[in-house]
């Protein structure tokens, strides 16, 4: 291993801070970027279905 510790590898000769925050805002972004279409599509296909819902001229549930 190239690290004697965890904590060395935490640690890294004072460099730690940086580099893991670095991994944790990619990490972030990533994720975000994972994320935010499948939400966008949710609430599209959801608006979608009350203006079909409103064209059959069916009126739209409560709470939904």
């Amino acid at each position: 291993m190239y690290f004697e510790s965890v904590q060395a590898l935490l640690s890294m000769d004072g460099h730690g801070p940086f580099v893991w925050s670095a991994y944790a805002v990619c990490l972030l972004v990533i994720i975000g970027l994972v994320l935010a279409p499948m939400r966008r599509r949710k609430r599209y296909l959801k608006q979608l279905a009350g203006e079909l819902k409103r064209a059959a001229g069916k009126p739209a549930a409560e709470g939904q």
